[in-house]
């Protein structure tokens, strides 16, 4: 078994991230992505139970909804599988925030910041080219100019962070390769033996678990292997129907290889 936990497992973002006695994993990191007049020195979690009940969603999906001192609300939300219109929903989920903030009575309509960010354990559909591991978005005009500079999106496609230790520049750069291999660790790699990491690496430690505990993350870690199994069967039915379709076709083998990603017998057996 690892040393440490899965963090994309519902139970394991929710312990590094979710936490009162850890927050300060979470402002360091929510640091990292917001502009200098918007760093947070303090955030208290909100309740969300007026968020709307996606229940048939939560295998897939899970969020948490913070408020920082000054005001801005900040939503944190990690995805284990590829959801359909992945944009819509994130828009869709950014409404909450905005609509509380309606006050009864005169009110002038004055909004708080918004920031969604979004921790994604796969890509949204995009043509190769426009792919992007980091993508900030905001309300722009048609010359490109900030229209709004209130409702902001973060998508980090985690997929295509590809960074080796020796290539790791920023304290973001630390934060995304943290997440990204920390099921895969044995010990504490060098370049990460800050106090914040040390810190994160000790609550993520699977040894410090209680029994209770433990038990909630197997159950939370055969799920996220459930999710993960369906999504790739579903993937490599879909190859094999387009490998047969071609072979049918009389596509030659090399290049039902190239274009599936199948193996020479995989087709042949088709």
């Amino acid at each position: 078994m690892s040393r440490y936990l899965n963090p994309y497992t519902d139970f394991g973002f929710k312990k590094l991230f979710g936490e009162d006695a850890n927050k300060d994993l979470l402002i360091d990191f929510l640091n990292q992505l917001l502009p200098f007049r918007h760093q947070i020195t303090e955030l208290s979690f909100r309740n969300v139970e007026g968020i709307a009940d996606l229940t048939h969603e939560r295998k897939a999906i899970f969020d948490i909804h913070c408020q920082t001192q000054s005001g801005e609300r900040i939503i944190v939300e990690m995805q284990k599988a590829k959801v359909n219109f992945f944009k819509d929903r994130s828009l869709f989920y950014s409404t909450f925030p905005i609509r509380e903030q309606a006050k009864r009575g005169e009110w002038d309509f004055r909004l708080t910041p918004i920031y969604m960010i979004a921790i994604l354990d796969f890509q949204y559909d995009e043509k190769e080219e426009k792919q992007k591991f980091l993508r900030s978005v905001k309300l722009k005009d048609q010359d490109g100019d900030v229209f709004y500079d209130k409702l902001n999106f973060k998508f980090l496609q985690m997929p295509l962070f590809n960074k080796r230790e020796t290539e790791l520049e920023t304290r973001f750069d630390k934060w995304v390769y943290f997440l990204k291999k920390l099921e895969s660790f044995d010990e504490i790699p060098a370049i990460l033996k800050e106090p914040i990491f040390e810190r994160a690496f000790e609550v993520a430690e699977i040894a410090n678990m209680t029994p209770t505990q433990f038990a909630e993350y197997q159950e939370s870690l055969l799920t996220y292997i459930e999710v993960k199994e369906v999504i790739k069967t579903a993937k490599d039915d879909g190859k094999r129907e387009v490998a047969k379709e071609m072979k049918e076709d009389g596509v030659a083998i090399e290049k039902i290889v190239k274009y599936t990603g199948l193996s020479k017998e995989e087709i042949e057996e088709l």
